[in-house]
């Protein structure tokens, strides 16, 4: 509900905050006192025309904060969370008008755009007045409160699921369509490029694989050249070149033909047949390694041209190597779905057809559930209307089919609330046919009726109580008493009967301070709403005759 309203330099007003509590408020005073600045100011914060004359002269800008506090799982949180405002127990609207008309928007103090000031509103707020009208004048919420009514929370929600799931097949056939249409204008290259990406055969991690062989490869290559190093300097071809094995058998030939005694040479002769020994052990052992080590020729050859074949295919298709089994798959899917896809479009065809045939039947069966519901509707309000002096009225609540273009997830229907405030009189929109008064008038005996309560759970309703009088104030009062048990109600009023009624009373004056006028409101305590009652009932001279009706009236209120 909303729990209070601080203004700061609107029109008349200066400073003012001003704090409501549940069920009925009533805001009295006497004509041109300021009652309509209060409801233009409240406006305002909920997002309605801002314009440069409500800003008080002299100033430079205009302040308006309305305070609420929504119940728990009230729309307005989902807003919040869609938009990223943190959703706290209070809900801030705030508007900051400068004086050449440019206006700023902010919730809960975060700065946002106008529009999502409104929605939220919306939510929160219904204002019923002489003039400007939230909620029964615009027809795009009849539906939802004949809904309420009729508490069509299933059927609506079947349609709203049959809508969701009707709208996936159409998605859904829709890509493959487009799908269909791409691969057949890229049937050719789609073939051949499979083709070539299949003899290529590609595999997971083959790039790396390949690379590491080749490494290995070059890295064998290398130490067989080595290898072949050390043999060569062991057993040269080159006859120039020295052969160290043949010098090693020469130098023991030679030791061998000393003549004896000769047993200071063995030392010697047993190092060189060591050496020898040694030098044919180490051929045996490097002629093995180049044996072992000795790699395929032709495999490094074939690594660098498998390769080569991967990257050439790689760059063609503008990705990496490792992208190709993929890139193949998906080129595959595409081909599939060209000689599959009139199948599948066929398919998906038949899907949407039946998709759509499950919506048209929760539709229709929506659509009966409302034209129920609106009869009832009809008979309800025609029981409430001839108490608040619409007598004449009749209320028509039109369920009409939408075009097929319109179907929505609220249904394929329109609903539409019309109303004749004359005999004879062909029904028409609301806000064409019914004075603000009875615009009022008539959403007070809706929400009378709307038994299951209303979503917004703040109404302000403006003079509903213009050009009537006795029993029929008196009835708009019981009534505002009953709608004020479920929600919260404030009315401004000039029946001192609707007054009376009030849980609390608010006084709207206007004092005047040299040249300068100011508005005010004051909180009324019993003695003072007594007196403003009586004063209402009398006119400028209060007598104690009309005391006595002000205090009957509030006996009876009570």
């Amino acid at each position: 509900m909303l729990t209070s309203l601080s203004i700061r330099d609107v029109v008349l007003i200066e400073r003012l905050d001003l704090q409501f509590g549940a069920g009925l408020s009533v805001l009295t005073g006497e004509t041109g006192a300021g009652k309509s600045i209060l409801l233009d100011s409240l406006g305002l914060a909920l997002g309605m025309r801002a314009e440069a004359g409500l800003v008080r002269l002299g100033q430079a800008q205009a302040s308006v904060a309305a305070m609420f506090l929504p119940p728990e799982g009230h729309p307005a949180f989902s807003i919040l969370s869609e938009q990223g405002i943190e959703a706290e127990d209070a809900l801030v609207l705030r508007r900051v008008l400068q004086a050449d008309g440019r206006s700023r928007a902010f919730v809960n103090d975060q700065p946002v755009g106008v529009g999502l000031l409104k929605r939220l509103a919306a939510t929160l707020v219904e204002v019923q007045g002489q003039h400007d009208q939230v909620g029964l004048a615009d027809p795009a919420t009849h539906a939802s409160l004949l809904d309420a009514f009729g508490a069509l929370d299933k059927p609506r929600g079947e349609a709203a699921a049959r809508f969701r799931e009707w709208r996936a097949s159409e998605t859904a056939l829709a890509a493959a369509e487009q799908a269909v249409a791409a691969a057949v204008r890229d049937e050719e290259w789609l073939r051949h490029a499979v083709e070539e990406l299949d003899k290529l055969a590609p595999e997971e991690g083959e790039e790396e694989r390949l690379a590491q062989e080749r490494q290995g490869l070059q890295q064998a290559e290398r130490r067989n050249e080595a290898i072949a190093s050390a043999l060569s300097e062991l057993q040269p071809r080159d006859r120039r070149s020295a052969n160290p094995g043949a010098a090693l058998r020469s130098a023991v030939r030679a030791l061998e033909r000393l003549p004896p005694p000769n047993e200071s040479a063995a030392p010697a002769l047993t190092a060189l047949t060591a050496a020898q020994d040694a030098l044919a052990e180490a051929e045996q052992l490097l002629e093995r390694l180049a044996s072992d080590a000795m790699p395929d020729p032709r495999r490094l050859e074939v690594l660098e041209d498998r390769l080569y074949g991967l990257r050439s295919a790689a760059r063609k298709h503008g990705i990496a190597v490792v992208e190709l089994p993929q890139h193949l798959a998906d080129l595959r899917e595409r081909l599939s779905a060209l000689d599959a896809g009139t199948g599948r479009v066929a398919a998906l065809r038949a899907a949407r057809q039946q998709a759509r045939a499950a919506y048209v039947a929760a539709g229709t069966a929506l659509t009966e559930a409302r034209r129920a519901a609106a009869g009832k509707l009809e008979r309800a309000l025609a029981k409430e209307l001839p108490p608040l002096k619409l007598d004449r009225a009749r209320v028509v609540v039109e369920v009409a089919p939408r075009e097929d273009s319109a179907w929505g997830a609220d249904g394929m229907d329109r609903v539409t609330l019309l109303v004749a405030t004359n005999p004879g009189q062909t029904p028409g929109q609301l806000v064409k046919i019914a004075s603000g008064g009875e615009l009022s008038r008539l959403m007070l005996a809706l929400k009378v009726v709307l038994a299951r309560g209303s979503p917004v759970p703040t109404l302000v309703f403006d003079e509903v109580d213009a050009g009537i009088g006795g029993a029929t104030a008196a009835a708009v009062g019981e009534r505002l008493t009953r709608v004020a048990e479920r929600l919260q109600v404030l009315v401004v009023t000039h029946s001192p009967q609707v007054a009376a009624r009030g849980a609390q009373h608010l006084q709207v004056a206007k004092s005047v301070r040299g040249t300068a006028a100011e508005t005010r409101v004051i909180p009324l305590d019993a003695p003072a709403r007594r007196e403003e009652i009586a004063r209402m009932l009398a006119g400028e001279v209060v007598t104690e005759a009309a005391r006595a009706a002000a205090a009957s009236l509030l006996e009876g209120a009570a």
